[in-house]
């Protein structure tokens, strides 16, 4: 399959091009003016709309890691508009497959995280007041949207705290309970890209991706059952407690 990412040279860009790169063709981009890679590079800003249809075209599938955080118009360019991009360009060239990122308080913002457990990603969208969540959240909505009127088949990932797989320091505070190791996460992207998409039990789906963590505060029970995606790391050492 030929997939396009675009934000591949982001913090988990390496981690998913690592993934995928045995499985499919890869054409990555940033806007970043070069990037270290064996694969097809482009120097493309996911905010441009005419920048993403051309980059798209000959792809299979569109895997959206872009993101900006703090600028609040730029935010909007890339989270919102970006995923709008993404869902454009797939419409142009006949694309079926895209493949979202955020955070998980796009989905459970704090009127969720403060007061309930077993969270799942189908719930009713509360985001809250962050810039990066309202943004995400947008493009969420645009994406889905789109699947509505169209051909097009979403599936948003949903990440929070990444940790490396021998991380072993709590740094004096409690794991967070949304977090996963950078090679999990990857991995996420391999069946979201094979998966059958009149499988899905819609053309928009989201998915929460974490470890298997004990506190019960959200689920990731989705992206087992429906996926078949399972997370290798517990983090175990960063909650059990240890005798010194």
């Amino acid at each position: 399959m030929n997939v396009l990412i675009l934000g591949a040279n982001g913090m988990l860009g390496p981690y998913v091009v690592s993934s995928l790169e045995g499985e499919h063709k890869l054409r990555l981009t940033d806007v970043m003016d070069e990037m270290e890679t064996p694969h097809e590079y482009r120097q493309v800003d996911a905010g441009d709309l005419d920048a993403v249809i051309s980059v798209a075209e000959g792809m299979d599938a569109i895997i959206n890691l872009s993101v900006l955080r703090r600028d609040r118009n730029i935010a909007f360019d890339v989270n919102a508009r970006g995923a709008y991009n993404a869902a454009r360009a797939a419409l142009v060239h006949g694309i079926r497959r895209v493949i979202n990122t955020g955070p998980h308080f796009t989905i459970t913002g704090p009127a969720y995280e403060d007061l309930d457990h077993g969270i799942g990603p189908d719930v009713p969208p509360q985001p809250g007041t962050n810039l990066y969540a309202l943004t995400k959240s947008l493009g969420q909505d645009i994406s889905r949207i789109f699947t509505q009127h169209h051909d097009l088949y979403v599936l948003t990932l949903l990440f929070y705290m990444f940790h490396n797989a021998d991380d072993r320091s709590r740094d004096g505070g409690d794991l967070t309970p949304y977090a996963v190791t950078w090679e999990d996460a990857a991995q996420a992207f391999l069946p979201a890209l094979s998966i059958p998409l009149e499988s899905l039990p819609s053309r928009c789906e989201v998915f929460f991706v974490f470890a298997d963590l004990p506190h019960g505060k959200f689920s990731n029970e989705k992206a087992k059952r429906v996926l078949g995606w399972q997370p290798e790391n517990r983090l175990e050492a960063l909650w059990r407690k240890v005798d010194r």
